[in-house]
């Protein structure tokens, strides 16, 4: 893989049409997953991208996943997941068990980041990591005009409510993978449905990287 390739419309050069209506974060995902992978989702939620990627990919699924009701959610669409915090850690998973390790908005709301992200490394060949830009710009003018924590699409919650305990720009994971030398395979910049070319940490809404180890 090497990153980010478009047609002159701005979309995925290649990009199946079957995955071409569905979330931005999903069909960029659905995208880099090659068929038949063996993918452990970290924060599963529901199992909505599970069930995709099974579905259109043909992959070996494994969620992940902290919340009951989610949980039963992913039972109920056939989805193998476990009920753990991989906050802890996955020793229960043997160094590189999985093709493809997805952190898709979850990362931001790990306690361990670090440590969650050696551990995804570990595991898979591949970490496929998403996450909210918090330096889009919306976010950037309620801050500095309104003095206020940013309210966007990316990051909807109130300071109060919110599930996210970091917060990071495109520019943030960009430094942090260099300075740890971490390999980077793809990255994908998105506001809306829209791919974005361009300044992405100024105007990417949310951004998708494809790491791993060097």
């Amino acid at each position: 893989m090497s990153g980010n390739i478009y047609t002159k419309s701005g979309n995925i050069k290649g990009e199946a049409n079957k995955c071409r209506d569905i979330r931005a974060d999903y069909r960029v995902i659905c995208r880099v997953v090659e068929g038949g992978s063996k993918v452990l989702d970290l924060g599963c939620g529901n199992g909505d991208l599970l069930d995709l990627l099974r579905k259109e990919k043909n992959v070996k699924s494994q969620g992940i996943e902290l919340k009951e009701a989610a949980i039963f959610q992913c039972v109920e669409k056939g989805i193998s997941v476990f009920h753990m915090d991989f906050d802890s850690g996955l020793a229960s998973f043997t160094d590189k068990s999985f093709d493809v390790v997805i952190l898709n908005q979850s990362l931001q709301e790990t306690l361990h980041v670090e440590y969650v992200l050696q551990e995804a490394l570990r595991v898979g060949r591949r970490v496929i990591v998403g996450f909210p830009n918090f330096a889009y710009i919306r976010a950037r003018v309620q801050l500095f005009f309104g003095g206020r924590t940013p309210v966007t699409n990316a990051l909807p919650h109130l300071w109060y409510n919110t599930p996210n305990l970091h917060f990071l720009s495109i520019s943030d994971f960009e430094k942090y993978v260099k300075d740890r030398g971490i390999n980077v395979l793809g990255r994908y910049y998105y506001t809306g449905r829209r791919e974005v070319r361009f300044f992405a940490n100024l105007m990417a809404m949310d951004a998708i990287f494809v790491i791993c180890e060097m």
